[in-house]
């Protein structure tokens, strides 16, 4: 919750215009002002180098810029010079999504990302489909995956920034007022359309077509709030035309949910043909591999075990599909869910790799960069081929859970028994989440000897006691695969006061997804449900399962084409716990520092119960 709402300003294409720009925002500023920042939306840099003096003055420090400036046209004269310098900068390094500082008050918004100012929730895409003279500001379809995804996020969005207008955003609303060129459509880009149909921002903001356009409210689909589409025109431009406007919205989080669904009396439809927009990306892929856009974009081909650049070279994966075999978009969505990319991703292979057929990270990836293929040699699990089938594991050396790999982070380990490891997970979906990992290289924890069973038993009581006395009951769950690489079983902490409703919610989600969980049944002795379950597995089918507080274990066998989330346990408990923005354990990463205080706290609390101690 906010105190007031943040004053916006918002600009049209600068063009390197910035002492005109600059002179317009401090009288505004002195009259209606104080504001807090300054969003500027297409071209920001000139067209010729005969005003890269002008840019230089303020960018190399000589002029201050009085008032913070977020900008994402990062193309046109002297961009390459100011921007790669920027990037070189230290504590530009990393990633940052709000915005890499070019100079004091002047920060460039990069590629496409999210962030907060103010309690506002900031989306952003920068460059357009066509570069310029100098090859600048031209955004990927990997920017453009990276808004999907952060889409589906919980949450509702404030403001969009794009440089070039939505296709259509002028359909279904009266143009009689409207300014020449309104409904031209060079200057918009149908994958922004499809992006503020996916996004349903309150407000979107876009330059480059150097008119006013302030488009009436519109409904969204599947979502209760209004989108206001306001179109800037150029800084200095000769028609007078507005480049500067005010808005003061209240962050959504901060409205209260009878207020956010109000709808002004001029509320008009969405202008979007959601099917249309689909079908141009459809249209796009299409395109013959020695275009323009096909060159850009790589196409996973199982079939040849390589990427390549014919067919739908255009047509990408679909991350959520590929992840977690689902996709909320079903066949409205315009990238690819392909079952045998998505086999592949559930061996371990690097999404980017399966995608684009490279990684940008290279050796520090933790994925493989090759495809594992159908008659490669068995899992050091020693199970034997099924169904005709048999695959390669990820090398021992490259497993993250093997304490001897170079990949393992074992600052995480919290104890060493004989033949299991308790460690913190990596991205926690609560504090003191923990994994139990079996020292050696195998695939799952059902299937292990049964000395190993005795201690897993052991670390599992403790867990239960250690966090009884923090006033939690404890949930087990395993997801195994056919082709696991190393077995590991998730134990989250869960309020007592929620956990008599762990089994309805994952019997609820189970129905959900159109399956019913099998029963286990304890009577009294905790670890008889697991004997049960461990004689009747048989080690060569794909099998989630959940230990309940109660001894009792829900279990459901998965078929192989079956579409079970990767982190189905994971997003179950987070729905629970009403933290569906931790679904996700690349959403809840934290610092080596923070997790080294965490191993600490919980080492300190757990000495007296380790069974290996």
């Amino acid at each position: 919750m906010v105190s007031s709402s943040p004053r916006i300003l918002l600009c049209g294409d600068v063009l390197g215009r910035l002492n005109q720009l600059f002179k317009r925002v401090q009288s505004v500023n002195k009259s209606t002002g104080p504001f807090d920042a300054l969003l500027c939306v297409g071209q920001f840099f000139p067209d010729t180098a005969d005003n890269l003096e002008e840019v230089a003055n303020y960018l190399d420090g000589l002029s201050p810029i009085p008032i913070s400036t977020y900008f994402i046209g990062d193309y046109g004269a002297g961009a390459t010079r100011f921007l790669s310098a920027a990037a070189k900068i230290p504590s530009n390094k990393g990633f940052k999504m709000d915005g890499l500082e070019v100079c004091p008050n002047l920060y460039w918004l990069k590629g496409s990302g999210k962030f907060s100012f103010h309690g506002l929730s900031i989306f952003y895409l920068s460059g357009r489909q066509i570069p310029d003279a100098e090859g600048n500001g031209r955004y990927s379809r990997d920017d453009v995956d990276a808004l999907r995804a952060l889409a589906e996020e919980p949450g509702v969005v404030d403001i969009f920034m794009t440089n070039e207008w939505p296709s259509g955003v002028w359909n279904r609303t009266d143009l009689s007022e409207a300014a020449l060129g309104v409904s031209d459509p060079s200057g918009s880009d149908p994958v922004v359309a499809e992006l503020a149909v996916e996004i349903k921002p309150r407000y979107h903001i876009a330059g480059t077509k150097d008119v006013f356009y302030a488009r009436e409210p519109y409904s969204n689909d599947d979502a209760v709030h209004v989108t206001r589409f306001l179109g800037l025109a150029t800084v200095g431009n000769k028609e007078k035309q507005k480049f500067i406007h005010a808005i003061s919205p209240t962050p959504a989080s901060a409205i209260p949910a009878s207020e956010i669904h109000l709808k002004p009396p001029n509320t008009t439809v969405s202008p979007y043909d959601i099917e249309g927009t689909s079908n141009h990306l459809r249209e796009q892929a299409k395109r013959p591999a020695n275009s323009d856009s096909a060159n850009q974009y790589w196409r996973f081909d199982v079939s040849k075990k390589r990427p390549r650049h014919d067919g739908l070279s255009g047509e990408r994966l679909c991350f959520k599909y590929t992840s977690s075999g689902a996709c909320a978009q079903g066949k409205k969505c315009s990238y690819r869910h392909d079952e045998d990319a998505r086999e592949q991703y559930l061996k371990n292979v690097c999404f980017d790799f399966l995608n684009k057929g490279r990684c940008e990270r290279g050796p520090d990836c933790r994925f493989r960069h090759s495809l594992v293929e159908e008659g490669d040699i068995l899992s050091q699990g020693g199970q034997g081929s099924q169904n005709g089938k048999s695959y390669r594991t990820i090398p021992e050396k490259k497993c993250w859970f093997c304490l001897s790999s170079p990949d393992a982070e074992v600052h995480l380990v919290l104890s060493i028994g004989e033949s299991y490891y308790c460690a913190l997970a990596k991205g926690p979906l609560v504090e003191d989440h923990a994994l139990l990992i079996p020292i050696e290289h195998h695939p799952n924890t059902l299937t292990t000897t049964s000395e190993s069973e005795v201690e897993l038993g052991k670390y599992k009581d403790a867990l239960k006691v250690y966090f009884k006395n923090q006033e939690k009951a404890v949930v087990f769950f395993e997801w195994i695969f056919r082709s696991s690489p190393h077995a590991n079983i998730q134990v989250v902490p869960i309020p007592l006061a929620k956990a008599s409703n762990i089994q309805r919610i994952f019997n609820f989600a189970a129905k959900k997804l159109g399956f019913e969980f099998s029963v286990v049944a304890s009577s009294g002795d905790h670890s008889e449900a697991r004997i049960s379950l461990r004689s009747k597995f048989d080690g060569k089918s794909n099998l989630f399962y959940v230990e309940l507080p109660d001894g009792n274990i829900l279990s459901y066998s998965v078929a192989d084409k079956e579409k079970l989330p990767v982190q189905f346990g994971r997003e179950v408990l987070a729905g629970l716990l009403n933290m569906a923005d931790r679904a996700d354990w690349r959403n809840c990463k934290l610092s080596k520092e923070d997790e080294l205080q965490m191993v600490e706290k919980f080492k300190k609390g757990f000495e007296e119960l380790d069974p290996a101690a």
